[in-house]
């Protein structure tokens, strides 16, 4: 698998975010899906993949504590596009043995209470939503975050065993905002109120002047923490 992942960034060296979407979608017909967070970077992936394929696989999670504000995003993108965004949720039993054993809001006490919601609500729909699939694409950017700074555009996703794609690795926060207001995309409310990164809403806050992109996200711990497991 190493060769294969090896062989793809070399060819990717020398292509655009647009043109390596269509080379998967070509080199994987029918096995590659697209999880979108609705962020700004999904939103642009959304638009590329569509214009490549008015039948792309796109999904999201809705781990239940969303902001309104995603779910009229979900609504205005399928407007937009014509199509229909694929929602899956956490298995309800999960949820309730969770809560139940550590309560409503057990990810502010500890990494690892908020690594067993993340696991719940995020991790075990999104297994469900790779299943059978060869390629996830995903909206990564090397700038996001300390524990993106080794990531490649293609990499192996050995826990889900499928071949991950990162188109806009590459690319920095001003070519994402470039290409959402020459295509018309839309995009999140919450941007203009400086969230840059957005996720559940009791884990989410806007950050403060000269914060990192992902400061408010878990702000509570370390930056070495803050990922939810989706992306190791």
């Amino acid at each position: 698998m190493q060769e294969y992942i090896h062989k793809y960034n070399a060819t990717f060296k020398s292509l655009n975010p647009e043109e390596i979407l269509r080379f998967v979608l070509e080199q994987h017909p029918g096995k590659v899906v697209f999880s979108s967070s609705m962020g700004a970077e999904d939103q642009v992936i959304t638009a590329m993949l569509l214009q490549a394929d008015k039948n792309a696989q796109i999904f999201t999670l809705d781990t239940g504590r969303m902001f309104a504000e995603t779910y009229e995003l979900i609504e205005k993108t399928e407007a937009r596009y014509g199509f229909r965004i694929k929602v899956y949720f956490p298995n309800q039993q999960e949820v309730e043995e969770m809560v139940s054993n550590h309560g409503i809001n057990l990810f502010y006490y500890s990494v690892e209470n908020r690594k067993k919601c993340c696991n719940v609500r995020k991790i075990e729909p999104l297994k469900r939503a790779l299943s059978g699939n060869e390629i996830w694409i995903t909206g990564l950017r090397r700038q996001q975050s300390p524990t993106r700074q080794d990531m490649q555009v293609a990499e192996y996703d050995a826990a889900n065993q499928i071949i991950k794609i990162n188109p806009l690795l590459e690319w920095s926060e001003k070519q994402v905002w470039d290409y959402i207001h020459a295509n018309n995309v839309p995009y999140h409310a919450l941007h203009a109120r400086n969230f840059p990164s957005i996720g559940c809403q009791p884990c989410t806050r806007a950050i403060l002047e000269g914060e990192g992109v992902r400061a408010g996200r878990w702000w509570w711990e370390n930056p070495d923490t803050k990922e939810c497991g989706l992306h190791k």
